[in-house]
């Protein structure tokens, strides 16, 4: 277990450093993710993290190919390796889509082609533990490895419109199909296993990812990331489903069907998005592509839930669904049921109950400065407005927002500077003289002096309400 742990730091700690390099190239390239209708995020963000995913992986798996713990799944077969190759493919890929913009079907190809090479490489789902062990035929097992392969990086390419979503919901996965990989090889007494190697690796490039990726994101996956996750779940799923010993007794092939069921779990809101994404287009006469706003991301959006907690329900309802899987292994189907029905209960209440539009937790936060009212306006007693002690204090941006103005000798307040902050997409209220269109007045301390020979404009009646000393130095912004 410990030899799997270091693998996962590796991964970790190599995407996380790589990343910043990777996010300053996608900027020179020009591999920037622009502010489209369909889209949650407000500025113009870099992409091309799965770049830096794909280093992390080859690094982890360098590294382990050095342990003697874990040299026999190296030297027995090439898989560890082909697994590596099919992800550069679909990491390239995804590259070239990121920075121009492939339409579906050269995509469908290049990702039918990278499964391909997985099945060349013996990476094949060899058995089917689905009423006993069913053996396909090599045409059978070809096409199903390829449609595992295919749905699987498609489910991960469909969910990931969230900051932080897709690496978040893969690392939980992953997680309990780490816990469930390492648990299938115990009783065999045999530690070294590839699926739980590749398992620790795809974790690890996933915690590695998140900090930069999780809201406000420095830097989006993009589809060479979302690519990268979907072909490394689908491989090691195969993996362990591909070699089931049908030798063993029966009652130690209990658990071996739950690669079939456990990598459905982990995937099963990507499947959902995806499938009812394809049947809502399709009913609808468009392509199965056809972009739009109706992801399972942006109904929880228009729920009343922030960025932020939208993406960590949709971790939990993962967890719950993988975990649940998970614990067949070790707990009777009467009590992993039991355990099922109250996370549910739970997960429903959070995501449909009237926490969703109260308080703050895990809302979204922006900084705006606000300094005292302007003169005349009643500021709450204890709130620090209009005191030198205190000039900035932050506010929602839903409301309008003084400026500060140029700070008279000793301390006093002249009054605003001619700009106030508006809500976001709305422009300052302002009366510029008849005849007369002034330039925008600087913003912030260090704006110059209103001209006399200038009227300043009238303060709009409705004053802000000032921030109680209580409240943090953040506040909740625009669902995105």
């Amino acid at each position: 277990m410990r030899i799997y742990l270091l693998v996962l730091l590796v991964a970790a700690a190599v995407t996380f450093l790589v990343t910043p390099s990777v996010r300053r190239l996608a900027v020179r390239i020009g591999a920037i993710t622009a502010v489209r209708e369909r889209d949650v995020h407000t500025t113009p963000i870099p992409r091309l993290g799965g770049l830096a995913m794909l280093v992390g992986l080859a690094v982890a798996l360098l590294f382990a190919s050095r342990m003697p713990f874990l040299a026999r799944v190296f030297t027995t077969d090439g898989r560890a390796w082909a697994i590596l190759g099919g992800a550069a493919i679909v990491c390239l890929l995804g590259v070239a889509d990121d920075i121009w913009d492939l339409d579906w079907m050269t995509k469908l190809a290049g990702q039918i082609l990278a499964a391909g090479f997985l099945a060349w490489q013996n990476v094949q789902l060899f058995t089917i533990p689905i009423f006993g062990l069913t053996r396909p035929s090599a045409r059978l097992t070809l096409i199903a490895t390829v449609l595992i392969v295919v749905v699987a990086i498609n489910a991960v390419n469909f969910v990931d419109g969230l900051d932080g979503l897709a690496a978040g919901m893969i690392a939980i996965g992953g997680s309990a199909f780490f816990v469930y990989s390492y648990a299938l090889a115990l009783p065999q007494n045999d530690y070294a296993s590839l699926a739980t190697l590749i398992m620790a690796a795809l974790v690890g490039i996933c915690l590695g990812f998140l900090p930069h990726n999780f809201n406000p994101a420095r830097i989006f996956m993009g589809d060479s990331g979302s690519m990268v996750l979907g072909f490394v779940m689908a491989a090691a799923a195969i993996v362990v489903t591909g070699n089931i010993d049908p030798g063993l007794p029966q009652s130690r092939q209990i658990p071996a069907f739950i690669p079939i069921l456990l990598p459905l779990a982990v995937l099963l809101l990507p499947l959902f998005d995806m499938g009812s994404a394809i049947a809502r287009r399709t009913l609808a006469g468009v392509s199965p592509f056809h972009p739009d706003r109706q992801h399972l991301h942006h109904r929880m959006l228009a729920l009343g839930h922030s960025h932020r907690r939208a993406v960590v329900i949709l971790y939990l309802w993962t967890a719950i669904f993988a975990f649940a899987t998970v614990a067949l292994v070790q707990f009777r189907v009467r009590w992993v049921l039991a355990g099922l029905g109250i996370a549910m209960v739970i997960g429903i209440l959070l995501t449909l109950g009237p926490l969703r539009t109260r308080g703050r937790f895990l809302d979204d936060t922006i900084q705006i400065p606000v300094v005292a009212p302007p003169a005349g306006a009643a500021a709450e007693p204890g709130s620090g407005l209009g005191s030198a002690s205190s000039p900035i204090q932050f506010a929602s941006s839903r409301t309008w927002r003084p400026v500060p103005g140029p700070q008279a000798p000793g301390g006093a307040d002249p009054g605003p500077a001619p700009g106030f902050f508006p809500p976001v997409g709305q422009t300052p209220p302002s009366t510029p003289p008849a005849g007369q269109t002034p330039p925008p007045a600087p913003l912030g301390p260090a704006a110059a002096a209103p001209n006399p020979a200038v009227p300043a404009p009238a303060v709009p009646a409705r004053v802000a309400t000032p921030v109680a000393p209580h409240a943090p130095h953040h506040v909740r912004g625009k669902n995105r």
